[in-house]
């Protein structure tokens, strides 16, 4: 079994894979980053009238299905350079571990965040930004490790959420006058979420007493501690195996 565990580890820190799945991570993060930043320069070019036209407004139901847009639409240039790096670093954490896991979840915290938004922000104003997005991220990355028993994961998210708590205040009514806090709260509520429904469901190495097939056969206990394993069959050509019948005979 220890050659299975090893085997596995091997498999699981495979450095090779590791630069792989970074890569993938990496193209991932900067086709989103430069689809939102051409989404900007067409709404810039646009007096801003695709963030009017598209943006959430909190209670209106013709606005509701605008919860999938507001969030790759934003105010300005430094509305959306305040967001980007954080929904790079986070986003590229949450997307280390699979593109299809990262687009799923993606949809979930732009859907919470912006729902959450349309519930509890003021009437009348128009809501859009990534940040909603970016708290999802991060608390997917601050979760991860937990649910998919993973120790690196787990560090990672035991030193993101270290480094990055405050970021939760602005996630408390009040705290941040003109910030949405309804959609990073929704937007954190849906990463935690996310952690979960997004875990890592792949079975586990069995345990220490299992083996692989075959190499159970003829195997006995001696005197001592060790287990010795005796061939299972002799070939009957073999000048040897009259000896080696009387040596099996003897139990040697």
């Amino acid at each position: 079994m220890a050659s299975n565990d090893r085997s596995h580890a091997a498999t699981t820190l495979d450095p090779v894979r590791m630069i792989a799945d970074a890569r993938r991570a990496l193209f991932t993060m900067v086709g989103v980053l430069a689809a939102i930043w051409l989404i900007q320069l067409v709404n810039w070019m646009d007096d801003y009238d695709l963030g009017r036209r598209f943006g959430v407004i909190p209670q209106d139901p013709s606005r509701l299905p605008n919860i999938v847009t507001a969030p790759f639409l934003h105010w300005n240039w430094a509305h959306l350079e305040a967001n980007s790096g954080p929904l790079f670093v986070f986003g590229f954490l949450a997307a280390y571990r699979g593109v299809k896991k990262f687009l799923g979840l993606t949809l979930l915290v732009a859907l919470t965040s912006e729902l959450t938004a349309w519930v509890f922000d003021p009437p009348h104003s128009v809501g859009a930004g990534a940040s909603g997005v970016v708290f999802g991220y991060f608390g997917y990355v601050v979760l991860r490790g937990l649910f998919d028993r993973n120790l690196v994961d787990t560090l990672i998210g035991v030193v993101l959420g270290a480094s990055f708590a405050y970021m939760v205040t602005s996630a408390l009514p009040g705290v941040a006058p003109g910030i949405s806090w309804s959609a990073h709260l929704g937007g954190l509520i849906g990463g935690l979420a996310g952690a979960w429904i997004f875990r890592d469901r792949a079975p586990r190495p069995a345990a220490a007493s299992a083996a692989t097939p075959g190499s159970t056969s003829g195997a006995t206990r001696g005197s001592g501690s060790k287990a010795v394993t005796k061939p299972a069959t002799t070939d009957p050509g073999s000048p040897n195996a009259a000896l080696l019948k009387e040596l099996d005979d003897l139990g040697l």
